[in-house]
């Protein structure tokens, strides 16, 4: 019986519910960068080799 007060306890516990939300949040907006410099950065790297061959 002595367990099962901390155990309720623990899973009633939302402190952390926001970090995780916003760690999650970074992560996905990370992911979008990542994934958008992948795909424009061979375009930007041709557009800027056109320039310094002219």
């Amino acid at each position: 019986m002595r367990f099962r007060l901390p155990i309720r306890r623990l899973l009633r516990d939302e402190s952390g519910a926001s970090a995780v939300e916003y760690a999650l949040l970074i992560g996905g907006i990370a992911a979008l960068l990542i994934a958008t410099v992948a795909y424009l950065g061979q375009t930007v790297n041709n557009l800027y080799a056109s320039f310094v061959l002219q």
